[in-house]
């Protein structure tokens, strides 16, 4: 019991840590798996582990086989989970680059890489190529957390994203063909026999996956399926698709998993969205649980197995060669430049799939006397553990070396996406910013995307935000909601993250009525709030310029705004186009001379010079 409680306790301390330093959760949760298990031997009394995860007739948690039973139910949950991210439509639109490198890429790693293991550690070819579909996972997991705290430019952030989550389900698949592969190949010499029956393994597993995908999305649709069951009754559904498919078709579980997430997750699926939020939630304890009991399970002596020159050796060659090597051949006739691919080529870090399948298969083969299934466990947790410590510790230093770490964060993150704040997204991405929108009303999405504004669903209240690669050049912070509370909210929760040069929100009715009481992050000035705003939108929904002469004229200006009712300042404009946002102490600005513009939404001001621009809704 206490074994039992521990793990869980160790797996969420794990989990917090790796949050509070940035980590992936990956990294402290081997360390303390090995910490409680092999290398427990060596300064306990007993000279035994702290935690066994195999029932030895004294100590243990899972008698027999159990532990690999647990292992092959948990595996197959977080399967299901990354096959339902996988997108066709994000397939499509991510770019010849990530789909080079999750085709070409993938290909290069698999040769080269069985290839290596084969020559190095002389394996058979069988093993050698089952290690190499292994490490061809990276995972958003462990990338996402690598990447946050680095400011890249956007290009490159997307490509490491994409490739990280699409490559997740994919090279899991090819991981479970080769294994299955060399199953069926064992003792028959990968003869006729052998061949059928992978090709049973194949049919069974996609044919499960297809009609139970199909059924259980017509059973949520139908409403078939009560609400407060849905989670638990797909959970049951993934597990009972695995068990049956393995039962018609030895070792064909997995694959059925896979291919149903992927399935289900191309498919209209009402309440898709709360589904992944629970799997992802179980996911994490699974994943806290399962590899802390699977390093735990690692041996001294399976660490002496690779404790040579020739691990040090493979390790350079996947991380230093077949990498860059793999990079350079996909993004060939990209815009990419030459320090881009290399920095791409440098961050590859193994995940979470990788480690969890490698300790599954490689200890059932091991229990099949496959020769050298005793090195694809060790092997693969060293490839995880040394490319998760090398990209955490070296990534943000390679960056600047590289030349692709940003400055200056100068994008800007606008809470909302109402008419105004589509508006005035438009004019700063018109302007040469980068500008993203969220809300969590999908139909105001839509209207920002149709008109080619960057725009996402999401919750503030949800910690998901931080983790947003794509937000990684952010510096600017504009809460434009109608609820004063939420604006409140967001300036107090991600000041600090993507406020970086400034963080701000609209005023409030009490505080318009008071400008003694204006705050430091209110926006545009001390007679605006959001209705006066919204209205400002509704009747003239476009952002105007009018050229400066200086101070006197801005403030001047800035008076005739407060007096208008359709009115609305915004943005001084340099003559080099740098764009200052007008906060509720609009007279701030200084040094103003010809060549400044003042850009306001609404109506157009009647002192207004000939050659005005004006951008209009969005």
């Amino acid at each position: 019991m206490i074994e039992l409680a521990g793990i869980v306790i160790l797996g969420i301390i794990a989990q917090w840590v790796a949050w509070r330093l940035k980590l992936p959760a990956i990294l402290p949760l081997i360390i303390i798996g090995l910490l409680v298990g092999p290398i427990a031997t060596l300064y306990t009394d007993s000279g035994g582990k702290l935690i066994e995860p195999i029932w030895n007739g004294e100590v243990g948690l899972f008698p027999g086989e159990a532990l690999y039973y647990f292992v092959s139910l948990a595996i197959s949950i977080i399967l299901f989970e990354g096959g339902l991210t996988l997108k066709r439509s994000e397939v499509a639109n991510v770019g010849p680059v990530i789909t080079k490198l999750i085709t070409v890429g993938t290909f290069v790693t698999f040769i080269c890489g069985g290839v290596a293991a084969h020559f190095i550690f002389d394996l058979s070819w069988q093993i050698s190529f089952l290690f190499s579909a292994l490490i061809i996972v990276t995972g958003p997991t462990v990338i996402t957390p690598i990447l946050r705290n680095i400011p890249l430019k956007k290009d490159i952030s997307a490509v490491l994203k994409w490739e990280g989550i699409l490559i997740d389900p994919i090279g899991a698949l090819v991981a479970v063909l080769v294994f299955e592969f060399i199953s069926v190949g064992e003792g028959q010499a990968y003869t006729k026999t052998a061949l059928i029956d992978f090709g049973k393994i194949l049919l069974f597993g996609c044919t499960f996956g297809f009609t139970f995908a199909h059924a259980l999305a017509f059973a949520i649709k139908k409403s078939f399926i009560p609400h407060y069951l849905l989670n638990v009754v797909v959970l049951s559904v993934v597990l009972g698709v695995f068990v049956v498919s393995d039962a018609f078709a030895h070792e064909s579980g997995l694959l059925s998993v896979v291919v149903m997430g992927m399935v289900m997750g191309n498919t209209n699926v009402p309440n898709l969205k709360e589904l992944l939020y629970f799997k992802e939630s179980l996911s994490v304890l699974l994943i806290s649980i399962l590899f802390i009991l699977l390093s735990a399970n690692i041996n001294i002596s399976d660490m002496e197995l690779i404790y040579n020159w020739k691990t040090l050796l493979l390790f350079s060659v996947v991380v230093f060669v077949i990498r860059p090597v793999g990079v350079f051949l996909s993004t060939g006739k990209s815009t990419l430049k030459l320090n881009e691919k290399l920095f791409i080529g440098w961050v590859g870090p193994r995940g979470i799939v990788a480690a969890g399948i490698a300790s599954l298969f490689g200890s059932k083969l091991l229990l099949k006397g496959e020769p050298g299934a005793e090195y694809i466990t060790p092997l693969v947790f060293m490839i995880v553990l040394g490319t998760v410590l090398l990209n955490a510790t070296t990534a943000r230093f390679f960056a600047r070396i590289m030349g692709v770490f940003l400055k200056k964060s100068e994008g800007i993150l606008i809470i909302g996406a109402s008419k105004a704040s589509r508006l005035i997204a438009n004019y700063l991405h018109q302007n040469g910013r980068h500008v993203v929108l969220i809300d969590n009303n999908q139909t105001n999405i839509n209207k920002a995307k149709e008109h080619g504004l960057e725009a996402m669903t999401a919750n503030i209240y949800s910690d998901s935000l931080t983790d947003n690669i794509e937000l990684n050049d952010v510096g600017i912070l504009m809460a434009l909601t109608g609820n004063s509370e939420i604006n409140t909210y967001a300036i107090n929760k991600f000041g600090k993250q993507f406020g970086e040069n400034g963080a701000f929100r609209l005023i409030t009715a009490d505080e318009m009525n008071n400008p003694e009481d204006n705050p430091k992050e209110g926006l545009f000035s001390h007679t605006d709030d959001f209705i006066k705003i919204t209205e400002a939108a509704r009747k003239y929904p476009a952002i105007h310029e009018i050229d400066l002469r200086d101070d006197k004229h801005y403030e001047g200006l800035i008076e005739v705004t407060k007096m208008e009712e359709d009115v609305v300042p915004m943005f001084l404009k340099a003559p080099d186009g740098e764009l200052r946002i007008i906060s509720s102490f609009s007279n701030e600005f200084k040094d103003i001379k010809e060549g400044y513009k003042l850009a306001y939404l609404g109506k157009m001001l009647q002192t207004d010079s000939p050659g005005e621009t004006e951008q209009e809704e969005a």
